[in-house]
Parts: C-alpha cells; sequence; structure tokens
C-alpha cells in the first residue's frame, strides 16, 4: 500500500493532474517538517506541511506571502501562496498549518520557501491585543513584562535555544572529563551557606493543621547541593549536580533571584585550590565555545541589537588565560586605584560587586581568579591555610566581566579536629554530626565550586538584568504564574 501511494504520487507529480491526487492521499505523503529543518534545504520538492507561527502577514493581489517560525530556529520560513488562501484570522501571532511544495527561493536572503496548497489557521490571535507588534522591537524590560507570552518574541527565543544549548554544553564537559551527575535533593533539613536566608517548607490543607513539622524536623528549599554531594565524593571522585537552589534574599538587584540555577562540582583527592580552577576554566571556556558555534545566529542577535559590542569582550575572554591573584593581592589593587567605592576596602572586608567589577577591568576585562580569602569571611566547611597573621581559607571566586562572582569554591576542611573545633565554636555540632562522620570513615583532601548558570549566560550575552536570561524570574513580591 505504500508503495502503490508514493508510485501515484510519483507520477502524477510530473503530469498535469498533480493537483488532483486526492487530499487523503496527499496527507497520507507529506513529510511534517520543522521550520530549521526546512530552512535546510534537503526536502526541495518534497510535499511537505509546517506548523507554527504566523511573525509577518504580506496580503497582495494574487499572492499572500507568510512568515511562519515555530521555535527551531532564529529564522522563519518563507510562506508563497495564491491570494484565495488569505483569511480574516491569518494574522500576526495566530498559530497554523501549512502543506505544500518546499522549493529554492528565487531571493537570495533566503535558501528556500514554501509553496503552500493549504493553509489551517489552528488557533487566532487578535492583533490589536496582542502585546507584540510585527513592526516594534521591543527591549528586554518591556517583553518582561509578560512572562506568558514572551517566548513569542524573537529574543526571548533565541535566550532560550542559547540557554538549552548551553544546558547541553555543561553536561557533555562533566561526563567528558569523568564525572559522575548526582540528582541532589531540592528539599533539605541543612542550611549550607550559613546565611539563614531560607525558604521554608510547610504543607498546606486540612489534613495538615495538626501537623508541626511533615519531616519531623524543618525543612527549606535547598541554597545549594554542596553537602550532599560532599557526601557522594566519599564513594565517587568527580561527582557534580546541575539544578534549582533557592535563596529567600529580599533583593531588587540585577544579579540576584530567588530561584536560580546553579552547577557545583566537587573532586576527591585534591590538595590544590588550582585543581579546582582548572575544572572551573575548562568548564567556562568548553560551555561558552559550544554556545557559539550552535548557537552563532541567535548570539548575534544579542552581539548585534541587544548587547552591541560585547561580542569583542567575549572573544578577548575566550584567548586569554585566566589570571590569578590573591584576595591580599585584591586588596592592595583596590586600595591603590584612584576609583572611589561605595564601599570602603581594608583587608578583611568582603569583596562587593563594585570592586569584584574593578577588578576584572584591572585584570584586562577578563576572568580573573581571587583565591586565599580572610577566613572569618567563608563558611565552617572551608579549609584553614593555618598562615599566620592574615588567616586566610583556601577558598577561591571566579570574576568574570559585567558580571563580577560566576563561581565560589574552596577546598573542604577534611580535617577531623580542626571541622570539630569550628563547628563546636559556632554550636553546630550536633546539627552537623552526619558531616563529621564523613572525616571519621575514610576522608580524604577534596574541594569544589558552584557556578551561577543564570549569571554565566548575562556574561556570554552582555545581559546587564538577570531576570532576562531565566524564563521565569523568581524575586521578592514578584512569583507570577
Amino acid at each position: 500500500m505504500f508503495q502503490a501511494a508514493a508510485k501515484t504520487l510519483s507520477s502524477a507529480s510530473t503530469s498535469s493532474v498533480s493537483r488532483g491526487i486526492s487530499s487523503s492521499l496527499r496527507h497520507y505523503c507529506e513529510k511534517r517538517l520543522r521550520v530549521s529543518e526546512a530552512l535546510s534545504g534537503t526536502d526541495l520538492g518534497t510535499n511537505v506541511k509546517v506548523q507554527g507561527w504566523v511573525r509577518s502577514v504580506r496580503p497582495q493581489k494574487t499572492n499572500l506571502f507568510l512568515h511562519v517560525n515555530d521555535g527551531s530556529s532564529l529564522q522563519s520560513l518563507q510562506v508563497v501562496a495564491g491570494s484565495e488562501l488569505n483569511d480574516p484570522s491569518l494574522t500576526f501571532g495566530s498559530a497554523v498549518e501549512v502543506t505544500g511544495i518546499l522549493k529554492k527561493s528565487p531571493r537570495q536572503t533566503q535558501p528556500v520557501e514554501l509553496e503552500a496548497e493549504q493553509i489551517h489557521v489552528v488557533g487566532k490571535c487578535n492583533p490589536l491585543d496582542f502585546p507584540f507588534k510585527i513592526k516594534d522591537r521591543h527591549s528586554l524590560e518591556y517583553i518582561r513584562q509578560f512572562p506568558h507570552l514572551r517566548c513569542r518574541t524573537n529574543a526571548f527565543s533565541s535566550l532560550l535555544r542559547i540557554r538549552s544549548e548551553a544546558t547541553a554544553a555543561i553536561h557533555s564537559y562533566f561526563k567528558e572529563n569523568g564525572f559522575l551527575q548526582i540528582h541532589t535533593p531540592i528539599i533539605t533539613s541543612n542550611d549550607c551557606e550559613g546565611a539563614g536566608e531560607l525558604f521554608q517548607v510547610e504543607p498546606s490543607g486540612p489534613e495538615h493543621e495538626e501537623d508541626e513539622n511533615y519531616f519531623s524536623v524543618p525543612a527549606f528549599l535547598t541554597v545549594s547541593g554542596q553537602l550532599h554531594l560532599e557526601v557522594m565524593s566519599g564513594a565517587f571522585s568527580r561527582v557534580y549536580t546541575f539544578g534549582p537552589t533557592f535563596r529567600a534574599e529580599n533583593s531588587q538587584s540585577r544579579r540576584h533571584l530567588a530561584e536560580f540555577y546553579m552547577v557545583e562540582a566537587e573532586v576527591s583527592f585534591t590538595q590544590s585550590l588550582e585543581d579546582l580552577t582548572k575544572v572551573m576554566e575548562g568548564m567556562f571556556r568548553s560551555a561558552t565555545e559550544h554556545v557559539l558555534a550552535r548557537c552563532a545566529e541567535d548570539v548575534d542577535l544579542f552581539h548585534k541589537h541587544v548587547t552591541p559590542g560585547h561580542r569583542g569582550t567575549v572573544e578577548a575572554m575566550m584567548k586569554r588565560r585566566f589570571p590569578v591573584i590573591t584576595y591580599s593581592e585584591a586588596i592592595d589593587i583596590l586600595n591603590s586605584s584612584s576609583e572611589t567605592f561605595v564601599f570602603p576596602t581594608t583587608w578583611g572586608c568582603d569583596l562587593q560587586t563594585e570592586h569584584e567589577k574593578y577588578l576584572v577591568k584591572h585584570c584586562g576585562n577578563t576572568p580573573v581568579f581571587v583565591t586565599d580569602y580572610p577566613y572569618d569571611l567563608k563558611p565552617f566547611y572551608a579549609r584553614d591555610n593555618l598562615d599566620g597573621p592574615k588567616h586566610t581559607a583556601a577558598a577561591v571566586d571566579l570574576l568574570v566581566p559585567g558580571v563580577g562572582e560566576l563561581c565560589g569554591g574552596s577546598l573542604r576542611e577534611e580535617r577531623l579536629d580542626l571541622l570539630s573545633a569550628r563547628l563546636e565554636a559556632v554550636g553546630l555540632e550536633e546539627t552537623y554530626s552526619w558531616y563529621l562522620d564523613l572525616r571519621r570513615f575514610g576522608s580524604v583532601p577534596h574541594g569544589g565550586f558552584g557556578l551561577g548558570f543564570d549569571r554565566f549566560l548575562q556574561c556570554v550575552l552582555g545581559v546587564d538584568n538577570i531576570k532576562d536570561v531565566i524564563p521565569f524570574p523568581r524575586f521578592s513580591h514578584s512569583c507570577p504564574l
């Protein structure tokens, strides 16, 4: 039956009766393509079906021109049809299903076009009410007002394709370098960072009204998967996780969200921060190269129209090795500058965003590692350098252009006596008794880091506000949808 239908269609396509093929046979033989597949030109001369949303409509006296996009590429597919196929409901934003013959376009600006035989409007769209207009170039700030619709715009659809490819690139990097992926929990009883900025988890509903604690202990949305990764690093030498994390920060800054994505890794049998910086830099370079190669058109949209000139910054970053300076050297650089900082810089202070961005510029506007922070600035798990008057921890941050801190990591304190003493000093020895057990049973020197995935996208694309690189931003006083 298949062969018979194919022979019938083949012979009919070369004769004048091609228009007489039954609609059922045409439907039977047509090939459904995504827009990106159609644009590749590998199916020229084929009867195809394309489904998507109308990006432009241009009716003429005898012809109708549409541009249809389904999110698979930035470029849309031009559809050419006779004016008899025009329909009042065929408007900008409407969803359509188009069948016809894929042909080489006579115009150099587009490789192929679809000569339509049928156009079916699947979903209508009133262009008067639709917040995006055909000829307008909307800013990221404007489209942010419509979280349920902004994926229909060129800029945000490009961002989502880039985000998807960057996610795949990071997983690929870790897999190729022998890391095991761990699904760390979203709900936890631990505050890894010790800052207390936690969302507590409580059940709702009448059946839980008498429950004091659903889990018998206070439970929270995770701020980091690090401690769970450390558990796994006692059995696997290289582990990582990639998922959402949560901070109850009352911040309206351009760098912070209440829910964001973190890439975290832990490496066993290491006694050097250099082992960690190699992984950080390798992952950054690998993911960036992948995005620039696989999403060239989408990245160009940002670098040309959203953040013009940023391409040069990215290219410069990729050409140089990332320099390394100590925290003490960073403070000396800041104190020697002619810059007027809002926050004064003295040894022992925490570096603010303004300090981080200045250090990046001072080092040639390229990513820079800052190591050996004051011991008192770092959490209980950071390894003590035991280094005299300027007491430091074996910790490292990666600072990048336009963002500031992108990665934060440290060697972990594997020495039971030192770790136990520090936990006791802050009254957490009982809470983290299980963490001390990790040091009692086959502990090894190890370290790890976390990378803010959304900030990584900001860095590569030059996007100023972190709310514009995540599909549904959550921050204080804002949780639509």
